[in-house]
């Protein structure tokens, strides 16, 4: 039911501002005095009616109310310098409804006499909160407070409420509105450089995004690629041997990895095979393995894609969920320490109650003393990401579930014992050659109990050995192999490329990857570049190699730290960015035309790519196109052979439906496609009349 009541009975009441509505729900009832917050709807905007030692308002954003932006009129035009602050949906035909949300927080701000951000504390949260202050609030934002909490758990929400800050966190806010304008600046003239050149050229419309992120992180992909692309590989041959070691079979590395020259190879084969060698050297050791450190936001979305094949975006947006259901604590933190002010025994009581969790939990609680392994890791913010020790209410999705349950256990394990392990090394030498035998056995699992099933180690066992034994050799081979090229990027290794490289935030980072994604300049999990992604990487590092390189984020990067420190003005930064820009946006201007040339040819091959499904399956040697009848309008698979007059084969396709290529048949070996369609789920097609998968069916 639709509750407008309690806000015209209020003549004044404490406001408090949130980041999204399930923080809203939390945090007031957490404060409400009985626990049960009156839930107001107001022009389809929830809000909270809740009562303590007065009344209180909890009302939610949906995140960034506000952006930067600049002049309608000057839409489409570049180089672009001024900008200002505008609500969103004058920017974003999609964010239509914050209309609503700005309406209904402002008519509440009206009789609030105490205002508080509760925003996430962070550099996105405050400047959510900020603006909501600044504009919405009518400038509240001078003698508002600042909640600041890292879990939605009561005693963690009652006590930031208690302890409010008395101010906004201002250094943080100017360092985070630097970082938005620059940004805005950088991508508006670029993408409008690219995006302008190409449609004068084509004559269509179609956005070519760059940024001051973007643009390195596509270089380092790209660059990658070509070398890929290039890569010409060189034979080598290893030798593959097997030598009896008391009553067991072990098999021995010869010294060199890699022998270049065949003969080599060879000769050393034909002077071992079926010769007996003498144990030269045999040693054993005792080795550590230290605890993991918790996880910050980089190193669970890293593991998560290691051990469930999560994107970071993924992985960031499950770990958001988790937090708003009071799970566990803020997850956009650059962290790796667990202060003891977040009650180690106390969270580790609560999940006593989980019955996967108990063991462990039991044995931490045992000990006397609880000190957790930290890493270099530090956010000022927030710590580390850790369980907040509720179990879960609802039912949650299996990805859910294995995050949940990632956090947990990496916690629980940052508190155990080192694992220790026994070494065992061994030198044979056999008619002058050396091989190596090594061997690895757990003694103590240690901290590697606490994080079962995502850690396992196979035992690699050797026979007892001594110096002075003799071993026999087996079998000995040769095997013939090629270099092969660098591995590709994937989704963990490109994040933690951009974070050693010092570009982009912990919060920003996935997204960026996200928007190549979906610009069309790269595609798959082990990441490739497509036409478009190349020849605008080549562009910037032709016609703008400050934006490629990653020395000018890295410098900008610094720099908007230093304002948060309070060691450089926000003004100052913003403005050395734009000298930076006007001789990039002129070089563009002049050589539009060429650029021109080079894009529009690149956005036909990308269309055609998009248009390609596989190979033919009858010629072989044409490609599969998604066809449209001039004559019927139907869409229809069609070989490009066709046009040729060489093949003439084709198939019908759905006519409803987004259609995406879905790699290769695993029952025949044709190209499949995926069909999406709006509200209904996936549908995957291979079009062989023939395949057993159809036959498995009927």
């Amino acid at each position: 039911m639709i509750d407008k009541s309690v806000p015209k009975q209020l003549e004044s009441y404490t406001l408090i501002i949130t980041e999204k509505p399930d923080a809203a729900a939390r945090i007031a009832c957490a404060l409400d005095v009985d626990g049960k917050p009156r839930k107001i709807i107001d022009k389809g905007v929830p809000f909270y009616a809740a009562r303590r030692s007065g009344d209180i308002l909890v009302v939610p954003s949906l995140g960034h109310l506000y952006t930067v932006g600049g002049e309608k009129k000057d839409r489409g035009i570049y180089p672009v310098f001024e900008y200002t602050w505008i609500p969103l949906y004058e920017a974003e035909r999609k964010a239509k409804n914050t209309r609503a949300w700005i309406a209904t927080i402002s008519r509440l701000a009206k009789k609030a006499d105490v205002f508080i951000d509760a925003c996430d504390f962070d550099i996105e949260g405050s400047i959510v909160g900020y603006n909501i202050l600044r504009f919405a609030c009518d400038g509240k934002q001078d003698s508002a407070k600042r909640m600041k909490y890292s879990t939605l758990t009561k005693s963690d929400i009652e006590r930031a409420y208690v302890e409010t800050l008395p101010t906004l966190d201002f250094s943080l806010i100017e360092a985070g509105l630097a970082r938005h304008e620059v940004d805005w600046l950088y991508g508006v003239n670029l993408s409008r450089a690219l995006t302008n050149a190409a449609k004068k050229v084509s004559g269509s419309h179609a956005t070519i995004s760059a940024g001051r992120v973007q643009g390195p992180t596509l270089s380092f992909i790209s660059r990658r690629e070509k070398n890929i692309q290039s890569f010409v590989p060189t034979p080598y041959w290893t030798i593959k041997t097997v030598v009896r070691l008391g009553n067991s079979d072990v098999e021995v590395d010869f010294e060199r990895k890699k022998i270049d020259v065949e003969e080599e190879a060879e000769a050393v084969v034909k002077s071992c095979k079926g010769k007996n060698g003498i144990i030269e050297k045999s040693e054993s050791a005792r080795l550590e393995r230290l605890p993991p450190p918790p996880f910050d936001l980089t190193s669970l979305q890293t593991e998560a894609y290691k051990l469930f094949g999560y994107t970071p975006i993924q992985t960031s947006m499950i770990a958001q969920r988790l937090y708003l259901d009071a799970l566990i604590s803020y997850p956009r933190t650059s962290s790796q320490k667990l202060p003891p002010a977040i009650g180690y025994r106390a969270i580790l009581k609560q999940l006593l109650k989980s019955s996967e969790h108990r063991e462990c939990a039991a044995d931490l609680l045992g000990r006397k003393r609880l000190k957790p392994r930290e890493g270099r890791g530090e956010d000022p913010a927030h710590p580390a990401i850790y369980p907040s020790g509720n179990l879960p209410e609802r039912k949650h999705s299996s990805a859910e579930r294995n995050i949940w349950n990632l956090v947990v256990r990496r916690f629980m394990a940052s508190f155990g014992d080192p694992a220790e392990a026994r070494s065992l090394k061994a030198t044979i030498e056999v008619q002058g050659y050396r091989f190596h035998a090594s061997g690895m056995e757990t003694i103590d699992e240690g901290w590697m109990r606490c994080y079962r099933p995502f850690i396992h180690l196979v035992p690699k066992l050797l026979p007892a050995m001594k110096e002075g034994e003799e071993a026999k050799v087996r079998r000995i081979s040769m095997e013939d192999r090629f270099t092969r090229p660098p591995p590709r990027y994937n989704p963990s290794t490109i994040l933690k490329k951009m974070q050693n490289e010092g570009i982009g935030t912990k919060a920003t980072r996935a997204g960026i990857l996200q928007t190549l994604y979906d610009r069309k300049f790269i595609r798959e999990k082990n990441i490739e570049v497509t036409e478009l992604g190349l020849e605008v990487s080549d562009l910037l590092v032709t016609d703008c190699p400050t934006i490629a390189s990653p020395e000018l984020t890295r410098t900008l990067e610094e720099r908007m730290t230093m304002i948060q420190q309070g060691k450089a003005a926000r003004e100052e930064v913003v403005e050395e960015a734009i000298e930076i820009l006007k001789p990039i946006t002129e070089k563009l201007k002049d050589k539009e035309q060429a650029i021109g040339n080079q894009l529009s040819q690149a956005l036909a091959k990308a269309r055609l790519e998009d248009q390609i499904v596989g190979n033919c399956p009858t010629c072989k040697t044409g490609r599969l196109l998604i066809i449209r009848s001039k004559k019927t309008g139907k869409r229809f698979l069609g070989c490009t052979e066709y046009f040729e007059g060489k093949c003439k084969t084709s198939f019908p396709l759905p006519q409803q439906g987004l259609i995406r290529p879905s790699g290769t048949c695993r029952d025949c070996g044709w190209p499949k496609i995926r069909i999406l369609m709006k509200g209904k789920r996936p549908w995957n097609l291979c079009f062989n009349p023939q395949c057993p998968s159809k036959k498995r069916l009927n």
